[in-house]
């Protein structure tokens, strides 16, 4: 730690840790409506190692917490990695792991992630998230239909009568539970890898520091007493390094 990494990640003084609350896994609210999850954790202890304040910027979708540090309006972020997302930002190892899932009909006649792939089929994701960027680049046949929110993928799916929809593994399964006539197709079509990041306009050894914070959060046992504190089912901490 030197006061050149301090200024880094504080150009207003304080630092400005961007949180999307679009994954229930990394994020939610609390009985007063107030920011909750691992993300939130891990946002409020980088800072105090750092001695400066926190402030919480907190935004609605992944696309919104990579045009904060974009724009200057944030320090810090919780992402998955992406290459696209990488032309901007520093990322840190990840962190967490999450599967990325498809969800059907029960009527339907998928059965395996590898038959989504065919033309007519429409698959319903959340813009500019994690899953929408890979399977831009992996669908070469079916279609992809872009809602405003992750948490709406499902109700959109099932409005416009698409094939299927795509999303968090939690999150659909928390869908699951009180959307009649629908099911999960077996295993996962990806795995999301969370991760911090920085932009990377802030020099290399502002995103290496990033780097090492997390690496001990992880080693220490930080991140995964948080995911059993908020009672996160399905995520497994990210192997070191």
């Amino acid at each position: 730690m030197n006061d050149d990494i301090r200024r880094a990640f504080t150009p207003t003084g304080k630092l400005r840790a961007a949180i999307n609350m679009g994954n229930p896994v990394l994020t939610g609210r609390d009985a007063a409506g107030a920011p909750r999850g691992v993300s939130i954790d891990l946002a409020r202890e980088f800072p105090r190692r750092l001695g400066v304040e926190c402030e919480l910027v907190v935004l609605e979708t992944a696309g919104e917490s990579v045009e904060a540090l974009a724009g200057e309006r944030a320090d810090i972020g919780f992402f998955a990695i992406d290459p696209k997302r990488g032309e901007q930002i520093a990322f840190t190892p990840p962190y967490v792991l999450i599967e990325g899932a498809y969800l059907v009909r029960n009527d339907s006649p998928l059965q395996a992630n590898e038959e989504v792939d065919r033309a007519g089929h429409r698959v319903v994701v959340g813009k500019g998230s994690a899953y929408d960027l890979f399977l831009s680049r992996e669908l070469k046949h079916a279609e992809i239909v872009r809602v405003a929110l992750s948490q709406t993928v499902v109700r959109e799916f099932m409005a416009q009568g698409a094939e299927v929809a795509a999303g968090v593994k939690q999150q659909l399964e928390s869908d699951l539970s009180r959307t009649p006539g629908v099911r999960l197709l077996p295993g996962r079509f990806m795995v999301i890898r969370q991760a911090m990041g920085c932009a990377r306009a802030r020099g290399d050894a502002a995103a290496a520091h990033l780097s090492a914070f997390v690496e001990e959060m992880k080693a220490s046992g930080f991140v995964a007493e948080a995911l059993e504190r908020h009672g996160v089912e399905g995520a497994a901490v990210a192997p070191p390094n």
